[in-house]
């Protein structure tokens, strides 16, 4: 399998191949032009290579301490090759073996590179399974298409269904979005669309001397740690104090006072809402005028009816015609009504006050309708009164995905960007959301943002210390304020969370890298499986899977009950394609699983990787963790 790239996402996927599924590895990535060309070079080349891999997705909190193990312990197999290349061209792929590779994964930041080598490796190998990264949804969504058009055409005999997701288009800021927007707002449920199927997940908090209830099922518990200052959250080196993934009953009743988080429903899914549902209207009918405007125009069109029916009461005329007599009575185009009836003199009088009183209400409303239009394409500023919202910074890419989550669930969010023309700024302005242009370290932002009213704080910028400096502003505004940051380095977002819980231990902190929930998702792409999604447990990662029961003897002809592996995986329902044929989603732990089902499951990665007879307990490779590097 060959990896391109040269960040954090394309370290952790190398990583997770080679350690979680013991697959060969090659990253490619690119040279650095100061490389010296000899041979010793090389080797120190490849030594700091390997190291920025290991270091930038294990990095651990002693001096000199080994790399963290896998989740269940096992050594990794297969080997990791770096290759260094200019560029991911014709050349590069066929250095790296694209001929002869099963899975490629283009996960470089700039679409346009990964769209170019993604067209060169399917004319390489038109069986190559491609998993690219992709801001850009629309044009994903056409990509996907076109490469699997041209692996058909390349060979017309492959068999589309023999394919196994040949082209695979993700985003890891879309798979890393859910989290993070669910890590700051309390009580949101996590939903994974598997198939045809919305599965909801959701965190129960812990209960003094209680299980936990499992709901459905559970699906983890949380660290024994939480109320610790000195635990560590999520770490490798929690042991059993640690998240536990996939429990079994036991487990679950002995766990009192441990948080959960369970299966709460399974429901099918409806019929996917169009794109333009979620901007709804940039300028809502209702927005035009004020409260107070509108009823003063109410109270006119009434005075207009009351003069209409008492006009029809008193000359028996017609009441359409009595109507229009009325309209050209209060606009003042109405003859005189001399020589008539004293009611139908009295009603043009009235008609008249009504016209001199509706003057000043049809300017205002002109007025307030231009004024409304004109701040239409300007930023809106947080109202006096706003609370219980979420503080979002930052409006990059990342920004940009979790604030549309966010309004999706219908949450307040303010903004706070420093960049004037940042990729969300067109976004808040189009969804109505409250921002505040300004640095964040500068005095007086926050408060702007009415971070004292505010429930929780997302902070999403690029910047490991300026997501700190706004997290300790925050708390020294708000002391129990729900802190979500994003930092990207793993012994820095440690301490981090060590000392804000120790500091504050009443207030929940969370620390998030978009790589680390990404990595599983590309991962299980490329292993030629349709992962629907991840639900991220702390720092650890459960992945939900669709699986064919005839291909795995671990699940075929067991019943549902014995094909549950406590810690690796477990049978949560019938894939929501398959449950059309009258046995509904719901499986019962005696039902025998057998040819034809098609059934979603809940694994770890590790656990994935040996449902898929694969990883480290494959014994037909021999272990090998040599690191090669090579330079084109």
């Amino acid at each position: 399998m060959i990896v391109c790239g040269d960040d954090a996402l394309a370290h952790r996927l190398a990583r997770e191949l080679h350690e979680v599924y013991g697959e060969q590895v090659t990253l490619l990535v690119p040279a650095l032009p100061d490389t010296p060309r000899t041979p010793a070079g090389r080797t120190g080349r490849a030594l700091a290579l390997f190291g920025r891999v290991t270091a930038a997705v294990t990095r651990t909190t002693g001096t000199g301490a080994p790399a963290a193990p896998s989740e269940d312990g096992a050594e990794p197999t297969g080997t990791l090759r770096v290759v260094e290349s200019a560029e991911a061209d014709d050349r590069a792929l066929r250095d790296a073996g694209a001929e002869r590779a099963s899975a490629l994964a283009l996960v470089h930041e700039d679409d346009e590179t990964n769209i170019r080598a993604a067209l060169t490796a399917r004319r390489l190998n038109p069986r190559l399974r491609l998993v690219i990264r992709l801001y850009n949804r629309k044009l994903g969504q056409h990509l996907e298409t076109l490469l699997d058009q041209a692996a058909a055409v390349a060979e017309p005999g492959l068999d589309p269904e023999k394919l196994d997701a040949a082209t695979t288009v993700l985003s890891d800021v879309d798979t890393a979005a859910p989290g993070l927007a669910a890590a700051a707002v309390a009580g949101t449920s996590k939903v994974v669309q598997a198939g045809g199927l919305l599965l909801h997940a959701v965190d129960r908090p812990p209960v003094a001397g209680q299980a936990p209830d499992p709901g459905l099922c559970t699906l983890a518990l949380l660290s024994a740690t939480a109320g610790d200052p000195a635990g560590c959250e999520g770490s490798e080196h929690s042991g059993d104090a640690g998240p536990r993934l996939l429990p079994d009953d036991r487990t679950v009743a002995a766990a009192t006072g441990r948080a959960a988080v369970t299966l709460e429903a399974v429901t099918p899914a409806g019929p996917a809402l169009p794109a333009g549902r979620l901007a709804a209207s940039a300028l809502p009918v209702a927005s035009l005028f004020s409260r107070r405007l509108r009823w003063s125009l109410a109270g006119a069109v009434a005075a207009v009816l009351a003069l209409a029916l008492a006009s029809t009461f008193t000359t028996g005329d017609h009441p359409l015609h009595a109507a229009y007599l009325t309209l050209l009575d209060i606009f003042a185009i109405g003859d005189p009504a001399v020589g008539e009836p004293t009611s139908r003199q009295l009603l043009q009088i009235l008609a008249g006050f009504v016209g001199l009183l509706l003057l000043p209400v049809i300017v205002a409303a002109l007025l307030e309708g231009l004024g409304t239009f004109r701040t239409a394409t300007t930023l809106r500023r947080p109202p006096r009164g706003l609370s219980g919202h979420v503080v979002l910074l930052g409006l990059g890419k990342v920004g940009t995905r979790v604030l549309a989550r966010l309004r999706r669930l219908n949450i307040p969010v303010v903004c706070v960007e420093s960049d004037p023309e940042a990729r969300g700024i067109a976004v808040a302005r189009r969804l109505r959301v409250p921002t505040v242009i300004g640095d964040v370290t500068e005095e007086g932002v926050l408060e702007a943002a009415r971070i004292h009213r505010a429930h929780a704080l997302l902070a999403l910028t690029s910047v490991d210390i300026t997501n700190l400096e706004a997290a300790l502003s925050a708390r020294a505004v708000t002391p129990d304020l729900r802190v979500v940051l994003r930092l990207y380095d793993d012994d820095f977002a440690t301490a981090v969370f060590r000392t804000l819980r120790t500091a504050h231990p009443g207030a929940l902190t969370r620390s998030r890298s978009v790589s680390h929930l990404a990595a599983p998702a590309f991962a299980g792409a490329m292993m030629g499986r349709q992962v629907f999604g991840a639900v991220p447990v702390e720092r650890r990662v459960l992945l939900f899977a669709a699986v064919d029961v005839a291909d795995h003897p671990l699940l075929d002809g067991r019943t549902v009950a014995e094909a549950f592996r406590p810690g690796a995986w477990r049978v949560i329902a019938l894939d929501g394609r398959a449950a059309g044929s009258g046995e509904g989603w719901r499986l019962r732990p005696e039902r025998l699983l057998g040819v034809g089902d098609r059934v979603v499951v809940a694994a770890t990665r590790r656990g994935l990787a040996e449902l898929l007879g694969r990883g480290g307990r494959d014994e037909r490779r021999a272990p090998d963790n040599s690191v090669r590097t090579e330079r084109g």
